[in-house]
């Protein structure tokens, strides 16, 4: 897997041990503690051209909600995969990020740094499945694992 993850958290401890779970994984990573201005952060992104961005909504600088819009509404990354983390679990939250542009989200009351790698990486491979068989009607369980 040559692809490329960005990612974006405040909890040091979260964000060095997703980067060394992708890292190890063989994805090349770039981190973000979420203390640069909006503007920076997107520049930051564009220059490394990530194949999907992970975001923790709640960061004390920046308001992930409105880095998501920004990425959204950028013409270099409006088709970035964003996969949300946030200990914001209620309903609103997780319709309020996908609405807007986030491809995934995952509560952090339940959040464990293997499992969320396991499950973005199961994400990505059937992603690629898709991308290398657009002629086949592919389905997905409430696992986001392909199914004929």
């Amino acid at each position: 897997m040559d692809k490329k993850i960005f990612i974006i958290e405040d909890d040091a401890n979260i964000l060095y041990s997703l980067e060394a779970n992708f890292s190890a994984e063989g994805l090349d990573t770039q981190t973000s503690e979420g203390e640069e201005e909006l503007d920076e952060l997107l520049e930051n992104i564009r220059d490394f051209e990530p194949d999907y961005l992970i975001l923790d909504v709640i960061l004390p600088k920046l308001d992930g909600f409105e880095i998501i819009k920004k990425v959204k509404e950028d013409d270099e990354l409006s088709d970035l995969p964003i996969f949300v983390f946030s200990d914001i679990s209620d309903e609103d939250s997780r319709s309020r990020s996908l609405e807007i542009g986030a491809d995934y989200f995952f509560p952090k009351d339940e959040f464990d740094t293997y499992e969320f790698t396991e499950k973005v990486k199961k994400i990505m491979a059937n992603q690629e499945r898709l991308d290398e068989d657009t002629d086949k009607d592919w389905e997905q369980d409430e696992d986001n694992t392909l199914i004929d």
